[in-house]
């Protein structure tokens, strides 16, 4: 990839050079055609494909997710009339009722499967992709792999989708995510309904996290069973106690005051035996206001700060959920069924690991929600995205949105309350 300078006026400005492909080729070309291949067969997705291919499934739904289309009718009508540019490589636009039934009869599982190979193969290929931001911010201090684990609620149409019904007039699904704070990419993740508690997942969530590893929870996660097999796995962790926990004091550790009110080991009921763990009560900044939060670890030899500044961290995965959800799409479903939504789930996932990817190749220094925003902006012009992404690289300083997408478009901007 190269990137043309020109002068204008004394002024020397990048541009991107042109492409002889459109950029959702540029983009589908980073999924290796093998993986696809493999994937369809182990499924069974290819016997279900006449002459609507499985590749082009899949590039008409990272299509959707791309150009953010409102529905079915906008993806099919949209991809029609680029149907000669699509034919170029291999891809055939679908009609309405095509793309619905691929959505409701191909199994999500091939979805599921291609994402988890396609993020280990970019994985493999740039290394400094996986590492990501060790020995940075709070994290600096520790040499191992640090998770988060949450979950968030996708909201659905409950007259139309009975299976994610959780009570009468409501109906959502729920995806169980584990995040690599270090590298900022998904570990695991599963989506089911809505109407289970979030700690029937804990073990299924926490299964490949390492010995020597840590963890970090909400409380919405705290099951003493579970907590007691990360510790005999040797997997160290950070939650928050719940309010109606009963406990009882063994030891008062020393400490120093500072914002530390209470460091203790305590034991606390795991059915008929007992179970010991740390217990750190402290004040701590939230939305600019000092709280008294209280916390429980199995390890006990860190500090009091180094628990609080661990447990902060946890709040990244909700950075992750609302950057992809205000970017991608994660509403306005194309399907009703529970495999449609899992679909459009698990590809939006996928546009999220290709996106960061490439704004990790070029060294992308402004927000995800701006890198979708250009992405999508030269959606079908031949040009170089990566060396489009690399000219916007070169503006000075790194920018984060932490509002919503109309502050983030107009800086400044009120929106009145409703």
């Amino acid at each position: 990839m190269f990137v043309r300078t020109c002068h204008l006026a004394g002024v020397k400005k990048q541009t991107p050079t042109r492409s002889n492909i459109v950029v959702p080729k540029q983009i589908l070309n980073l999924i290796p055609l093998h993986l696809i291949g493999r994937h369809a067969r182990e499924t069974g997705v290819d016997a279900k494909a006449r002459t609507f291919s499985v590749t082009s499934h899949l590039a008409s739904m990272l299509f959707a997710q791309l150009s953010h289309a409102i529905g079915l009718n906008d993806v099919c009508d949209w991809l029609r009339l680029k149907s000669p540019v699509l034919a170029r490589f291999g891809v055939t636009p679908p009609s309405r009722n095509t793309l619905s039934h691929a959505n409701k009869e191909r199994d999500a599982l091939f979805t599921e499967r291609l994402f988890w190979s396609v993020l280990e193969h970019l994985q493999t290929a740039c290394p400094s992709f996986a590492a990501g931001r060790k020995g940075r911010g709070l994290l600096r201090r520790f040499k191992v792999k640090i998770h988060a684990v949450d979950s968030t609620v996708i909201q659905l149409v409950a007259n139309c989708m009975d299976w994610a019904k959780h009570c009468n007039r409501k109906a959502a699904a729920k995806m169980h995510l584990r995040l690599d704070l270090h590298s900022f990419l998904p570990s695991f993740a599963v989506v089911d309904t809505a109407a289970h508690h979030d700690n029937r997942r804990a073990h299924e969530v926490c299964a490949g996290v390492g010995k020597g590893e840590i963890v970090v929870f909400d409380k919405a996660y705290v099951d003493f069973e579970h907590l007691d097999d990360l510790d005999a796995r040797g997997v160290q962790w950070v939650t928050r106690a719940k309010d109606n926990m009963k406990y009882r004091t063994v030891k008062n550790l020393a400490m120093n005051r500072g914002n530390t009110i209470k460091d203790q080991i305590v034991t606390v009921k795991r059915g008929d035996a007992k179970m010991r763990v740390r217990r750190v009560e402290a004040r701590v900044e939230v939305d600019g206001e000092m709280r008294v939060m209280v916390f429980i670890t199995n390890n006990f030899l860190w500090s009091p700060t180094s628990v609080c500044d661990l447990y902060r961290r946890r709040w990244d995965i909700e950075v992750f959920f609302k950057q992809v959800k205000q970017s991608l799409k994660l509403s306005n479903f194309l399907g009703h069924s529970a495999n449609a939504v899992r679909w459009q789930v698990y590809t939006a996932l996928l546009v999220y690991v290709l996106l960061r990817f490439l704004a990790h190749l070029s060294d992308w220094g402004h927000s995800f929600t701006r890198l979708f925003a250009v992405s999508r902006s030269v959606l079908w012009e031949r040009i170089d995205l990566l060396g489009h992404l690399k000219s916007y690289g070169t503006a000075s300083g790194r920018f984060t949105v932490q509002g919503n997408l109309a502050q983030a478009w107009l800086p400044g901007l009120r929106v009145p309350l409703l």
